[in-house]
């Protein structure tokens, strides 16, 4: 059977909700190992095998995907220790350290989330995808709405956080105006909790990632094509 979460997961989850600090943690530490740490590398050891025929360069080894538990509060106004879900980030090879496009998952008392796209990244990515989708926003908008569409699979736009006017360097009537503004780009769906507690749990994972990966793929070609691009030295 395929893996899935035990009540005791989410259980876990909410408590955490509740008291975020190292004091209630540490003694309930053989819990989250049990009950989310090792189904959860179970879970994306699953997924990469499915992943292998349609992403084959976002498989890496369970324990580099899987994200800590422990927030980085360095900068951070809240101080609270704990994340409040278990989740996971498929980057794509070479890119681990970087935000190009991605396959993102957590697991939270609240919610399943999956979502498949690029968030937030670097100055230098940033540009190469405007300008990427400035002469690609037809085959983008063609593989975006063939993904919203999908019979059963309740995938939305993923928040763009569009600028209010366009950013410097492309015209201000570009017809690809909606996606040279935003930040962000790609899709997710956001399924109940109770998915996490049924074998159907990787099916649903696996399937929504296959639809979104050509989406993806097309996030990180100019990435990709700007990495591959001979270094000029004087």
């Amino acid at each position: 059977m395929p893996t899935h979460f035990q009540p005791e997961a989410l259980k876990f989850l909410r408590g955490l909700a509740r008291h975020n600090d190292r004091e209630w943690f540490e003694p309930r530490r053989a819990i989250y190992e049990r009950a989310l740490k090792e189904p959860m590398l179970a879970l994306i050891d699953e997924i990469n095998h499915a992943m292998a025929e349609f992403a084959p360069e976002h498989v890496r080894p369970p324990h580099k995907i899987m994200m800590r538990i422990y927030r980085d509060i360095r900068f951070a106004k809240d101080k609270r220790p704990y994340k409040r879900q278990v989740s996971a980030w498929w980057a794509r090879r070479g890119m681990e350290k970087t935000s190009g496009g991605g396959f993102y998952l957590h697991i939270h008392p609240e919610e399943v989330l999956v979502s498949c796209g690029v968030y937030m990244p670097e100055r230098d990515q940033l540009l190469a995808i405007r300008r990427h989708l400035s002469g690609h926003a037809d085959e983008y908008r063609a593989l975006h709405k063939k993904i919203v569409k999908a019979k059963g699979m309740s995938m939305t736009d993923i928040d763009g956080a569009l600028l209010t006017r366009m950013p410097k360097g492309f015209a201000k009537d570009d017809p690809a105006d909606e996606l040279v503004r935003a930040r962000n780009w790609g899709v997710h769906a956001t399924l109940p909790p109770s998915v996490a507690e049924g074998p159907a749990l990787l099916r649903e994972i696996v399937k929504r990632f296959k639809l979104a990966a050509p989406l993806v793929e097309m996030l990180n070609a100019p990435i990709v094509r700007e990495e591959r691009r001979p270094q000029v030295r004087f």
